[in-house]
């Protein structure tokens, strides 16, 4: 299979929203209850391709190209979590979905964590993967803060931002065992510099201490949150600390992974995933 012959049963749509016309990869049984993933910074639906392929013939698979990312619009202005979750309603609302399963990595997971405590009533379950409730650090407010400056000025993504990818989603097993991960991460180019140096300023820079918010989500909501062994850009003990602030959560730590899980290694995610929604009628 090429590397898009997976998207000939999908359908694409562009949604009016709060944060301007977001883009939705929309397939799988139209019957099925209704799995909605959103990705990692830098990253466009396209990253979930195996989730697409394992999760879509028994349920409606919804991808988002989030907000100055792949298809959607492009970003100008600092945005926030809240505004990202009420968004997501507005395409649950054009699609006719009343409840999802919210599957996220890295950005998406930070809003699977905040999502089901801004929208109870739209959460079936959420999935956080990568993700942290933290306030940045010193390193990260510096490195982040120095790449958005830089794609601040180009017209197109410059190869460089590409580099600076590989080097924060790509563990030492990825970089050792898998070249068509590496490959992949290559789609950052296909991104608008500008809209990213500002999501980079809105979601890394500009995150807020999130903890005390995930203790008002419902019990009765499933959440999963997954971390990466080898994440070097949200370590396991920020993910777990995350994890321990939603009452019943589960959490799981993936061995030999990084921060890009459910793309760089998908079977082990996957089969989580599959694990625990089974065992949790509700979702």
């Amino acid at each position: 299979m090429s590397r898009t012959d997976w998207l000939d049963d999908v359908t694409e749509k562009l949604i009016p929203t709060s944060l301007g016309l977001m883009n939705v990869r929309v397939g799988g049984r139209t019957d099925g209850p209704a799995m909605v993933f959103w990705p990692s910074l830098m990253m466009d639906g396209t990253m979930w391709r195996f989730q697409y392929e394992h999760f879509a013939p028994g349920h409606r698979v919804v991808l988002v190209d989030s907000p100055g990312h792949g298809r959607s619009d492009a970003l100008r202005r600092i945005i926030d979590l809240k505004e990202c979750a009420d968004a997501l309603v507005e395409i649950l609302n054009a699609l006719g979905i009343d409840r999802c399963v919210l599957v996220g990595n890295s950005w998406g997971g930070m809003l699977a964590g905040v999502f089901p405590a801004y929208h109870p009533e739209r959460t079936a379950a959420a999935i956080g993967i990568n993700c942290t409730a933290s306030l940045p650090t010193t390193f990260e407010s510096v490195w982040a803060t120095g790449l958005a400056a830089y794609l601040a000025v180009h017209a197109r993504m410059p190869r460089l931002a590409a580099r600076a990818a590989r080097s924060a989603f790509a563990g030492p097993t990825a970089e050792a065992e898998n070249p068509a991960f590496l490959e992949y991460i290559d789609v950052v180019l296909d991104n608008d510099p500008k809209s990213v140096a500002w999501a980079l300023r809105s979601i890394l820079i500009g995150r807020r201490d999130e903890h005390r918010l995930l203790t008002t989500i419902p019990v009765g909501i499933p959440v999963l949150i997954i971390a990466g062994e080898e994440d070097s850009q949200f370590p396991v003990h920020a993910v777990r600390r995350m994890a321990d602030a939603i009452k019943g959560s589960t959490f799981r730590v993936l061995p030999r992974t990084g921060h890009l899980a459910a793309r760089e290694n998908p079977d082990e995610v996957n089969a989580t995933i599959e694990a625990f929604l089974a065992a949790r009628p509700v979702a």
